[in-house]
């Protein structure tokens, strides 16, 4: 079984693992769960979409939406973790991928943190095993040397394994998967040895939509996978409302004031980031150009999570527009050139006409000086 080091008492934690935060609700979602289960997942395939996408369980327990998007999604994902295909997360930076991730792990399995982190640096011992030289040099190649990676635990428990930014990842490493992802087995030839996948393994990668022709996967390794895209919220309330979640998430763990009810600045946040992302206002009336950067709704939270800070520690901790009207300028600007010109365009021919908006134009412009 996995094993963690020893960590500081929930309550001093920064961001608990999703096992550890919903694990009440996981809880819940067990004692009532009588459906079939594939063997060593801890829900049923039904549980685990219902604990990512929300529901009210027959004794009335509430369990909040993880994912606020097309159920069809959640249930092509978990399905294809019930099959012998790994599942690859595809989307836009910002679409909650890592997230959609972690708490499938989490469902699944009742461990998230079985984690390869894709860098453009990650080396083959990553994905496959390393060794502990000093009992290497000590005593040569054993079993008591062997270092396993997060996907050869996986593999030996029957776990969930995760991979992130998989396109990040060398080819050549990308492609020692494919042994693992096909065969279900990771040889390990100093030793003349094999670890064999038991039932429950599975893997689930994500890869970022723009970086195309970073590391392309080769089509063997495509073809091990499921992919399942992530779509940009559909709608500016669908928007609105992960938003607020995940702010209020967030705000609790850092002692943040709460945010008030139908909070005015994340509707308006989420608006600009919307029109210009989409090149439109969202009356269809004007054409708007659009910034290099992605604005994504993950960029959202953290706007709106630093103008909550602003408001608590330099304000009065109420959320106000010039709260956040640095971190939307920020998020815009990624091209100081071209990016400058796009937002003053908008700030001056959408913004300044735009009724209730004064106090954000103002600070808009106020910010640009």
């Amino acid at each position: 079984m996995t094993t963690r080091t020893s960590a500081p008492e929930t309550s001093e934690v920064l961001r608990e693992h999703a096992e550890d935060a919903f694990a009440a609700e996981l809880a819940a979602l067990a004692a009532q769960d009588d459906r079939p289960r594939p063997e060593r997942w801890r829900l049923s395939p039904w549980a685990v979409a219902t604990y990512l996408l929300g529901g009210t369980l027959p004794d009335g327990t509430v369990i909040t939406p993880k994912y606020v998007g097309p159920r069809r999604i959640v249930e092509v994902a978990v399905t294809t973790l019930a099959t012998d295909r790994a599942l690859l997360l595809l989307g836009v930076p910002g679409t909650a991928k890592t997230w959609v991730s972690e708490h499938l792990a989490a469902a699944v399995s009742g461990d998230s943190t079985l984690l390869v982190q894709g860098t453009a640096g990650t080396p083959e011992e990553a994905v496959r095993y390393g060794w502990n030289y000093a009992q290497l040099l000590a005593n040569g190649p054993s079993r008591a040397a062997l270092v396993p990676s997060p996907i050869m635990r996986a593999m030996a428990d029957g776990q969930i394994a995760r991979v992130e930014e998989l396109t990040r990842i060398p080819a050549d490493v990308q492609d020692s998967l494919i042994t693992i992802l096909s065969e279900k087995t990771l040889p390990i030839p100093e030793l003349g040895l094999e670890t064999q996948a038991v039932r429950g393994f599975n893997l689930i990668a994500t890869a970022n939509d723009r970086d195309r022709g970073v590391n392309e996967l080769s089509s063997a390794l495509r073809r091990r996978f499921n992919t399942v895209v992530l779509p940009l919220p559909g709608s500016l309330e669908e928007e609105v409302d992960i938003v607020t979640r995940r702010v209020g998430q967030l705000g609790r763990s850092l002692d943040l004031p709460a945010l008030p009810e139908g909070a005015e600045e994340i509707r308006r946040v989420v608006t600009v980031f919307r029109e210009l992302r989409d090149g439109v206002t969202t009356d269809g009336r004007t054409k708007v150009k659009t910034p290099s950067g992605t604005l994504s709704t993950a960029e959202a939270i953290s706007v709106v999570t630093n103008g909550l800070a602003l408001a608590a520690h330099f304000g009065d901790g109420v959320l106000r527009a010039s709260d956040v009207v640095s971190g939307v300028a920020g998020a815009v600007l990624r091209d100081p050139a071209t990016d400058r010109v796009i937002w003053q365009e908008y700030v001056e021919g959408v913004l300044r006409e735009r009724d209730g908006w004064k106090d954000f134009y103002r600070a808009s412009r106020e910010n640009s000086r």
